[in-house]
């Protein structure tokens, strides 16, 4: 029997609006209000979403369980797989002293907790950021910066920050593709439009990131090097999205600022050296105020067996990202032949030997294809598929468990020494991977149950201001499913379908959905619960929530105005105008 969803089921646009916010109220007020533990809170927003779809949305309730196990299942593999991996390897090197070497290696590069941020959460982030996603890049600068000496909150509340213009091209340019895939349109014009929009943020967010971190006095005491770091990464990033495509944006300009930065560095040294991990704003931020720390200089050779498992790191995570290798790990051959079917000549790949056994699709019996999504949402109507990849080689967590494993022996841990360690680690993040779990079985469920496309057609309805408020359902997609590339699959049909119905540009409003949802990617409860895992602050993330959360939607409202310059007001309509053009030439 297939079950359309109902975007309206209580016959009043404000009270299904509502009773479709109300998970969310109960999860990020759980976190940032009642103190709640992760778990609990997430548990809690779960059957609050299962109440509202089944009660209020008329879902049969079996297809919302099979919703939550799906978003389950998904939160185990590919998320909880990537944070596991990263948080063994970071046990690994800290364990052989190697993480403290490499802590110092970095220390003598600059000393000033400020630099230190815009190298490592910013720059070294946006890297992790392009090649891997999926909280990667706050599991590894946060874990970075705490061994550096910042205090739990600074290490989590900023990682997160400083994790927002690289996103809407993390995971080699993955929310673009996907964007170009759900709505029809040109990927290149995608790719160029999101690269008119995002460098201004990516020239704005070390300077808030700083801000944030030391105030106002604190940022201009070193603001020639936060230049220098923005628009090293802006540039790169305007040109490769341009004129390259969305593959390869945030590696190259994370690695362009990187280097600018560093050289920088060798030549330019502020009048004031920061030794304090204290936030702005914060007396007391779950952490000792750091005293300044005399780092020890270590030989060269040491310094680099130091920071060669993250090498290796780097190499196998930015080989699990390229689509050829996931396609060759999933058994999925280049190679086609001709074959004859009723006496026509077709032509079909050829698999490889694995095909099947590395990559096993799961149709969920109950939900998949069951569940019809309807205009207008949608152009006309679509089935929604629910089957669950269980793609446990090509997944990225598994190319980080395989290098931690190299990494590992390369440190001279023996395979007994790697088990005993990585079922420690289990043990350590366990109540992490069931928040991560609980929190994806709850957006899964408002997924298929249609309360997100309430809220988003909510965003919808506000006509001659759809410019920012429809950005601003980028950011809430995003907070709700924890992915740039999500909320462009739960977004990017609606945001093409209202933009021509108000004679706006469909790729400009496609691309703010997802530049919009790179300031979500803060606040949204997936990637604060990898941060508390990573800086080993469990049970305070409603600490980090309330700290990130006003940052997060003033950033979000900053992308909103400046798409809804790109709408209506010359010379920033030049900028769609000439995007979508440049794209076409292409």
């Amino acid at each position: 029997m297939i079950w359309s969803q109902v975007y309206d089921p209580l016959g009043s646009a404000v009270l299904s609006t509502l009773c479709a916010a109300i998970p969310i109220v109960v999860l990020l007020g759980g976190l940032a209000f009642f103190r709640l533990s992760a778990h609990v809170a997430a548990f809690a927003g779960l059957i609050a979403a299962l109440l509202v779809a089944v009660v209020v949305y008329g879902m049969p309730a079996s297809m919302a369980g099979m919703s939550a196990l799906n978003g389950a299942l998904f939160g185990l593999l590919p998320i909880g797989w990537i944070v596991l991996n990263i948080i063994f390897l970071y046990q690994l090197t800290k364990d052989k002293g190697y993480f403290k070497i490499l802590q110092d290696s970095i220390a003598n590069i600059t000393d000033d907790r400020r630099l230190q941020l815009l190298l490592i959460a910013f720059a070294f982030g946006a890297f992790f950021e392009g090649a891997a996603g999926f909280g990667t890049p706050v599991a590894v600068t946060g874990a970075i910066l705490i061994g550096l000496g910042f205090s739990p909150l600074a290490a989590s509340g900023l990682s997160l920050i400083a994790n927002t213009a690289p996103v809407a091209y993390g995971a080699l340019g993955t929310p673009i593709i996907t964007l170009a895939k759900v709505t029809g349109l040109d990927e290149m014009a995608l790719s160029a439009m999101v690269g008119r929009q995002l460098p201004f943020f990516s020239l704005l967010v070390p300077f808030w990131l700083i801000w944030a971190f030391a105030g106002w006095r604190g940022m201009m005491g070193i603001w020639p090097a936060i230049l220098v770091t923005g628009v090293s990464f802006a540039i790169p990033q305007y040109l490769i999205s341009n004129f390259h495509g969305p593959m390869l944006v945030d590696v190259g300009a994370a690695m362009v600022s990187m280097a600018c930065l560093t050289m920088f560095l060798k030549v330019w040294k502020p009048k004031d050296v920061w030794h304090t991990t204290k936030l702005k704003g914060h007396e007391s931020d779950g952490g000792e105020e750091a005293q300044p720390t005399s780092f020890t200089k270590h030989d060269s050779g040491l310094v680099l067996r130091a920071w060669i498992p993250w090498f290796i790191l780097t190499v196998f995570v930015f080989a699990w990202g390229f689509p050829t290798v996931k396609d060759f790990l999933n058994g999925v051959s280049q190679e086609k032949r001709v074959v004859v079917v009723d006496g026509k000549e077709k032509t079909e790949q050829v698999p490889y030997a694995w095909k099947g056994v590395t990559k096993l699709d799961f149709p969920l019996n109950g939900l998949n294809e069951l569940i019809e999504k309807v205009p207008p949402v949608v152009a006309k109507p679509i089935k929604e598929k629910a089957v669950y990849s269980l793609n446990w080689l090509s997944a990225t967590g598994s190319g980080i468990f395989l290098a931690a494993i190299v990494a590992g022996l390369f440190m001279g841990y023996s395979l007994g020494g790697l088990f005993k360690k990585y079922w420690d680690t289990i043990v350590l993040v366990r109540y992490s991977l069931m928040t991560i779990s609980a929190m994806l079985a709850l957006g899964f469920v408002t997924r298929y149950s249609g309360t997100d496309a309430t809220l988003g057609l909510a965003f919808a309805h506000t006509g001659v201001l759809y410019p920012f408020f429809g950005t601003m359902l980028g950011w809430l997609g995003v907070a709700l499913t924890g992915s740039d590339t999500a909320s462009n699959v739960l977004f990017g049909g609606l945001q093409r379908v209202t933009a021509e119905q108000l004679n706006l540009s469909p790729e400009l409003m496609a691309a703010a959905n997802s530049s919009g949802g790179v300031m979500g990617k803060m606040i949204d409860a997936q990637s604060i619960v990898v941060a508390s895992t990573a800086t080993r602050w469990y049970g305070h993330e409603g600490d980090i929530l309330r700290y990130v959360f006003w940052h997060s939607i003033v950033l979000a409202a900053l992308v909103g105005v400046v798409v809804t310059l790109q709408a209506y007001v010359p010379p920033f309509t030049e900028l769609v105008v000439h995007g979508v053009a440049s794209a076409g030439a292409h």
